[in-house]
């Protein structure tokens, strides 16, 4: 099967409306794949202004991660360069205290594997939390994603290569500020490695 014809199943997607506890509104599945990516954004789910604007990242965590790879939006939204699927494509809605839900269960075990099969030149997989890095990282996952992150060099090893990052939410700023060796060995590596892979066709 194609993409476009995965893609447009994925967009019909009803799965989670038919569960035990099923999804509070309906769905809007928000992803960017592209058949000729060599990088892959592996996220959580999107959060309520990604589902208002039916486009990945539009929010302030967004602009960090842009600034973090070291791309403009141009390149981020072209699913030539970047795709971005993250692991439950609809916004999950809230818990009591407001905070996002996890990913819903059912949407990485329908759909993951055969849109990652149809995306076969991935060669670095930058994954934000924990869902995404136990899916990708396998049995390299160390169990946390502080744990992930401050051993990040282990993922280079794999094929693709993953680079496990905390999530770029403002709530992680405290994290970021007590961690420089984040913004000084991790970033160039990573940014690196984008230029690298986009260079080609740059």
């Amino acid at each position: 099967m194609g993409l476009d014809a995965l893609l447009a199943q994925v967009h019909a997607c009803r799965i989670c409306i038919g569960a035990a506890k099923p999804l509070p509104h309906e769905p809007r599945p928000v992803l960017q794949p592209g058949p000729k990516a060599r990088i892959l954004i592996a996220g959580q789910a999107p959060g309520l202004r990604v589902h208002a604007s039916g486009r990945p990242f539009t929010d302030p965590s967004g602009v960090r991660l842009r600034e973090w790879l070291g791309v403009t939006e141009a390149i981020f939204y072209d699913p030539r360069e970047v795709a971005i699927l993250p692991m439950g494509f609809c916004f999950p809605g809230l818990d009591a205290k407001g905070s996002d839900l996890p990913p819903r269960p059912e949407c990485a075990p329908a759909w993951r594997a055969k849109l990652l099969a149809a995306m076969p030149k991935i060669e670095l997989v930058v994954c934000l939390g924990s869902y995404a890095m136990r899916w990708h990282m396998g049995r390299a996952w160390p169990g946390s994603v502080d744990a992930a992150v401050r051993n990040w060099r282990v993922g280079l090893a794999l094929t693709p290569a993953v680079i496990p990052l905390p999530h770029p939410s403002w709530r992680n700023s405290g994290w970021l500020k007590r961690n420089p060796w984040f913004a000084a060995d991790l970033l160039p590596e990573l940014q690196a490695r984008v230029a690298r892979l986009l260079a080609p066709r740059a």
